[in-house]
């Protein structure tokens, strides 16, 4: 469960090889004890959620992140190390 990018008490992470429950490419998200997944393509939730202003804020960051997110998305199905992303700032 590598962190790609931590901001506004978000944490954002992929696990390796996580192709099989949720099809489509997506990042797991905690904020306090709340989990989300988001689908990189459109940040719509695909499981879980944290609070709405948190949620935005999020999808705000995939918005900008988008092709990195990708990027990440397809290391990982494929075993290999993602990269960092730079937080909301």
């Amino acid at each position: 469960m590598p962190t790609i990018s931590m901001f506004y008490g978000l944490i954002v992470y992929m696990y390796y090889m996580d192709n099989k429950q949720h099809k489509t490419p997506h990042i797991h998200v905690k904020y306090q004890d709340d989990e989300v997944v988001a689908a990189i393509a459109d940040g719509q939730v695909l499981e879980g959620s944290i609070p709405i202003p948190k949620m935005k804020l999020l999808q705000a960051w995939m918005e900008l992140h988008r092709d990195e997110l990708i990027a990440d998305w397809q290391l990982a199905v494929g075993g290999e190390s993602i990269y960092k992303i730079e937080p909301l700032r």
